[in-house]
């Protein structure tokens, strides 16, 4: 009964979404913003009498924000932000992206086969990475960073190689499209930081244990030096995996380098590596689902030859350098630049194919700041910055050896593939008294060069260029309250897969040229929000941090995948209509209450397409999929979190969480759904101290899907349709469990 009512209450608030205009839109969210300032700590009268540089003086050190390009009060900024508590990246399980973000509203996280291969999607953008190809183990639309180095790479795919979850410090997540800031592949911002939050002496050295044949060994050691820091982080992680032909390794580390050789000078360097293989068992049809969620694919009858009679897998080495500096001037100005160099060695084992890719990916950014105080209550402050990545190397695929399913001997194809991404920003805000208002233009450059060594040769090359607009501002109703509306475009060009000419009827194009099809993704995102932090010294309820959002975005040109991302092709229109909150609640006693809401409702303005690419024998026909709600993307999505920090213990917690999903359509034709589920976990830790100060044994037990539910953890988008059925689902994990057991030692 209780999943039939959700679901209920699910619809209704779609229905409501639907009904309303943009305009409509904005007014209700007006509405909801003005009768949420009923919990002011101080009164608006009090704070026009202060000074718009005064605002930190009511703030806490914490909600300082470095992911808009600039240090900067995420209450001033107007976008879309959350800062992941700090107890989600204490107990989380560290094998997968999508464990840091179940509490950001707005965000989609999913394992696809409880390894560190994870789909994920922020409003919609990078709902189309699941499925074949270079989809697994990859996210696009999305920009990920770490330590300020981009994960992303020029043409906006994203893997996860790199990422370290485990040792993650902070992470700031951008819900708001920004690509103004960042460029291509912007719809959303995930930042994540390894530098240990505290400079002083410590080693941290833990072994986790777990269902499935999870074992991670981990160290983290830091050490001040100078007025920075060193540290080192080394992380070693296997899963024998639930799923048949699924299992993964993972070896991560990282040093770290913090220095400032002078006063206004800071400069920091990071040497990361890693080694990272998984296999993948591939989607199951709604039948194999339901008699064996725990099975691979490997019916011959849907893939010939399946999943695991090609070991479908893939190893990769990374090894990157990384340094960022930042020098300030004066008090008004100042210039900050990244500047970074990795090699990545890819060996894949798909489609009955061996590929062995080899790339060297470079880039950087240097970016001016200058901030002018006018008097008491004005100020402007402008950026102005460019970007570069170019990524290039050869692509030699191979046949399958068919008995031991390594690389044969004949070479199939010899590729290079390179990509190069250009662009520059400026960005002013202008602050009077309560009111700020920002303005930004960036304009980007993606230029792809493909070249094939065997015959027929092939030398082609493919440009896309956008300039980008946005408008924004935020009104501070209250010391620690701030209302904000923007006004902003975004670009997604194709990624460099998507390019491939596909191989369907009615494309009469050259084998080896790029994808006539595909046209750049351009977005306009309409949205009003608030947020703020409530301070009650004298009450039950200590601290209440809240952000909610309303927001409508237009889409030209959105890509899709079809016959589980064989080839892709560009929609004519859609929109996005949704809502947002997330929020925090600390009280007196030790209780904390966090949750995360997302409303979303999605639909294909205008979508008609060539029935050949569904299905051969529809050729010369059409279908029409206006109306339709989006394939892969939730209309409805919730966490809440709930923890108790033990006063008569200190160091003694436990918490509980419940995560929902909502039922989705996984085809564009919606014919093909996904259930929505409901799983919940928990977790309890300790510290207890051994001797003294100096060391403390820290023991985490933590149960996933505590009730065992049986539920669709992932789905690939617009699957193949077989003889054998139509393969899509991806099984989520059945109850599992995690001890982490480690030493904390302060010289």
């Amino acid at each position: 009964m209780k999943v039939i009512i959700s679901q209920h209450v699910q619809k209704q608030f779609i229905l409501l979404l639907k009904m309303y205009s943009l305009k409509s839109l904005c007014l209700v969210g007006i509405t909801l913003i003005l009768a949420g300032i009923t919990v002011r700590s101080q009164s608006v009268t009090n704070a026009t009498n202060k000074e718009r540089v005064d605002t930190a003086t009511y703030t806490m050190p914490h909600i300082i924000v470095t992911a808009v390009r600039a240090e900067e009060n995420i209450l001033e900024i107007p976008l879309a932000i959350t800062i992941v508590p700090s107890m989600v990246l204490q107990t989380q399980r560290g094998f997968g992206i999508d464990g840091l973000l179940s509490l950001v509203p707005g965000v989609i996280g999913q394992s696809r086969s409880g390894g560190i291969d994870s789909r994920v999607q922020i409003r919609g953008f990078g709902a189309r990475g699941a499925g074949q190809r270079s989809n697994a183990g990859t996210s696009r639309g999305i920009r990920f960073y770490t330590d300020g180095i981009p994960e992303t790479e020029p043409d906006g795919r994203t893997s996860f190689d790199l990422i370290n979850t485990v040792h993650a410090s902070r992470v700031e997540v951008i819900r708001s499209n920004a690509s103004t800031l960042w460029g291509n592949a912007s719809g959303g911002i995930v930042s994540v930081s390894t530098v240990p939050a505290s400079r002083e002496a410590f080693a941290d050295a833990g072994v986790s244990l777990g269902s499935f044949g999870f074992l991670r060994q981990s160290l983290l050691a830091n050490t001040p030096m100078g007025d920075g820091q060193a540290y080192v982080s080394v992380t070693n992680t296997a899963l024998d995996g639930w799923r048949q032909h699924s299992r993964g390794f993972q070896t991560l580390g990282t040093i770290g380098m913090i220095t400032k050789p002078a006063d206004q000078t800071s400069v920091n360097v990071f040497v990361t590596g890693a080694t990272n293989q998984y296999e993948i068992p591939g989607p199951l049809t709604i039948d194999q689902w339901r008699t064996d969620p725990q099975q691979a694919q490997n019916d011959s009858t849907i893939y010939y030859p399946s999943f695991v009679q090609r070991d479908e897998h893939r190893n990769n080495s990374l090894v990157r350098i990384g340094t960022t500096v930042d020098h300030s001037f004066s008090i008004e100005s100042g210039l900050s630049a990244t500047a970074f160099v990795q090699s990545k060695k890819l060996e894949r084992s798909e489609r009955n194919t061996w590929r062995d890719f080899n790339r060297f990916h470079i880039g950087g950014n240097a970016i001016y700041r200058n901030t002018q105080i006018l008097d008491t209550e004005m100020q402007n402050r402008v950026l102005v910055g460019g970007d570069v990545q170019f990524q290039d190397g050869a692509v030699l695929f191979y046949n399958l050896n068919p008995t031991t399913r390594a690389r044969g001997t004949t070479l199939r194809q010899n590729k290079r593939e390179a990509a190069l991404n250009l662009g520059a920003f400026v960005q002013d805000e202008f602050m009077l008294g309560l009111l700020s208002v920002t303005a930004g233009l960036r304009y980007d450059a993606i230029t792809y060069n493909n070249q094939d060594f065997i015959n027929p040769l092939a030398d082609t090359s493919v440009s896309y260029s956008r300039l980008i607009p946005k408008l924004g501002f935020t009104y501070r109703l209250a010391p620690l309250a701030n209302f904000y509306a923007s006004l902003g475009g975004g670009i997604e060009v194709p990624a460099a897969n998507e390019t491939d000419p596909p191989a369907v009827i009615g494309i009469t194009t050259p084998s080896k040229s790029m994808n006539p099809l595909l046209k750049p993704i351009v977005s306009t995102t309409y949205e009003v929000g608030l947020k703020g932090i409530t301070n009650m010294d004298h009450s039950f309820l200590k601290s209440l941090q809240y952000d909610a959002a309303a927001f409508y975005i237009a889409i030209e040109n959105d890509i899709a995948p079809y016959n589980s991302g064989a080839f892709f092709t560009t929609i004519g229109k859609s929109r996005r209509l949704g809502f947002e909150f997330g929020g925090v609640a600390i009280s007196e006693i030790g209780l904390t209450l966090a949750a995360s809401i997302t409303i979303l409702s999605t639909e294909y303005i205008d979508y008609v397409i060539d029935s050949s690419y569904i299905d051969t024998n529809l050729a010369g026909r059409t279908s029409n999929y206006s109306g339709n709600e989006q394939s892969g993307i939730p209309p409805f999505n919730a966490t809440v979190r709930m923890r108790y920090d033990m006063p008569i213990f200190s160091g003694l917690y436990a918490e509980i969480e419940s995560r929902t999903t909502g039922a989705y359509y996984a085809d564009d034709a919606n014919t093909i759904t996904v259930d929505g589920w409901t799983t919940i976990s928990a977790t309890a830790g300790v510290r207890v101290p051994l001797i003294d100060q100096s060391l403390a044994l820290d023991v985490l037990a933590r149960v996933d899907n505590l009730m065992d539910v049986s539920y669709m953890g992932s789905a690939w988008i617009n699957p193949d349709i077989t003889q054998g059925g139509t393969p899509y689902i991806e099984s989520g994990l059945p109850r599992n469990v995690m001890l982490t057991v480690g030493l904390h030692y302060t010289p």
